[in-house]
């Protein structure tokens, strides 16, 4: 422990100062991007104008004459011979820029002033200074080809820190975020002292129990709803089949909670189990029952494919059915819509093979080396509903082992994961 701490120390010092470093390259960038953003903005605020202005000439010509070009060519040959500014009057021409800007998300003040091909000004607004030309922004009005050119030459009036004061929030963000960060670097260093203390503390009462608690609790919740529905009221079958459904989980909970002293045996290999002889194509069954509520919510297809002649196993009752809801369990978790989700049994020499396979997200080689370990979490990307502790596969390695089993696991990314369970039947081979 000694030697881990200022490890870890020095660890958490880079990682702060990693992220510092990448604060600031990120403020950099984003200053960049929006220097880039707002001058692409400008740019086409000034196409705009333009085009808006060969548009308001075209206009005020055929209220003038009552004649106006009908095709593109007719409406070029007009434009590269007769346009001008001089046409608009100086309120047409400022509130056509102002529109233009604001269409683009810029608001600042601004001076503008039209000059021809000898420099000068043909038009310009009241607060236009000629020096505001070396600042200003420009685009030609005519075509390469027009007889009088006219320039349009736009000073925006910003503010001296324009762009940091956009970026100001995200300043002082990254401010906040690195003071948090900073705290939690003296938290952690205090909890790792308490961790010591806390880490000797291994209950299986957090392993498994609290973990599983959540199975029977979940079937009774669903059953408790459904007997609230007015078909299910009206159907006596059916309100003793949720009522059983209730009672048998209740039940379940019940030798949970007996078992939770036995649990600490499990990491030390001195799991006592309550053997028993049991027909494990049963037990698949009544977990699927039980989780059909929620396969049916979730508007998914759980198939039963149980063809082994032989599927008598000696086993505890509890934590076989536990095995293979906590599959079905992970299965519905990762699975992809539309769900599907198979049990497929069969006889290998001796042994009893369950293949519980899903159309999940499935898993990389580096996942798979690692999946049975307690706490494990696998990398799930963009996929964010999905809750756990990381205990339910190394109960279910840990119960299998138990039982003289074995269990493995065969995935590829994105095409699902199927699970082999491996236990002895009582059956003699044929």
């Amino acid at each position: 422990m000694k030697r881990t701490f200022p490890l870890i120390i020095l660890l958490i010092t880079l990682s702060v100062l990693g992220i510092l470093f990448i604060q600031m390259q990120w403020i950099k960038n984003a200053i960049q991007i929006r220097k880039e953003q707002y001058a692409q903005s400008r740019q086409k605020s000034l196409e705009e104008i333009r085009d808006k202005c060969q548009e308001l000439y075209l206009s005020k010509r055929f209220e003038a004459t009552g004649n106006i070009p009908i095709n593109l060519a007719a409406k070029k040959r007009v434009l590269d011979h007769d346009f001008t500014v001089q046409a608009f009057s100086q309120g047409e021409m400022h509130d056509l820029i102002a529109q233009a800007l604001r269409s683009n998300n810029i608001r600042q003040p601004f001076e503008y002033s039209v000059t021809n091909i000898f420099g000068s000004v043909v038009q310009s607004s009241d607060s236009f200074k000629a020096d505001y030309v070396k600042s200003s922004f420009d685009i030609s009005l005519n075509s390469s080809n027009a007889l009088q050119q006219e320039t349009l030459h736009v000073f925006i009036v910003e503010p001296k820190n324009y762009l940091f004061e956009q970026l100001g929030w995200m300043v002082l963000l990254s401010f906040a975020l690195t003071t948090i960060v900073v705290s939690a670097f003296t938290l952690t260093v205090r909890t790792l002292f308490n961790q010591k203390k806390l880490s000797e503390i291994k209950s299986d009462f957090i392993n498994n129990m609290t973990h599983e608690l959540k199975t029977p609790l979940a079937t009774i919740s669903l059953a408790a709803d459904a007997l609230g529905n007015e078909r299910v009221i009206k159907n006596e079958e059916q309100i003793r089949y949720y009522g059983g459904m209730i009672k048998d989980e209740n039940r379940r909970m019940n030798k949970q909670v007996e078992t939770i002293l036995q649990a600490a045996r499990i990491e030390r290999q001195e799991i006592a189990l309550n053997r028993t002889t049991l027909d494990a194509h049963e037990i698949i069954r009544k977990t699927a029952d039980n989780l059909a509520l929620q396969i049916n919510e979730k508007k998914g297809v759980l198939t039963l494919l149980l063809r082994a002649p032989r599927h008598i196993i000696n086993g505890d009752e509890v934590h076989i059915s536990n095995i293979i809801y906590n599959l079905l369990d992970n299965a519905m978790k990762y699975s992809r819509d539309p769900m599907t989700i198979d049990i497929e049994t069969a006889n290998t020499g001796t042994m009893l093979n369950i293949r519980i396979r899903d159309n999940g997200i499935g898993m990389s080689k580096e996942t798979q080396s690692h999946i049975f370990e307690k706490f494990y979490r696998a990398h799930t990307g963009n996929l964010h509903n999905v809750k756990g502790f990381g205990l339910g596969l190394s109960y279910v390695k840990a119960m299998v082992d138990a039982h003289g089993g074995r269990v493995r696991v065969e995935s590829t990314i994105g095409k699902g994961s199927t699970f082999i369970l491996l236990f002895p039947t009582q059956n003699q081979p044929a």
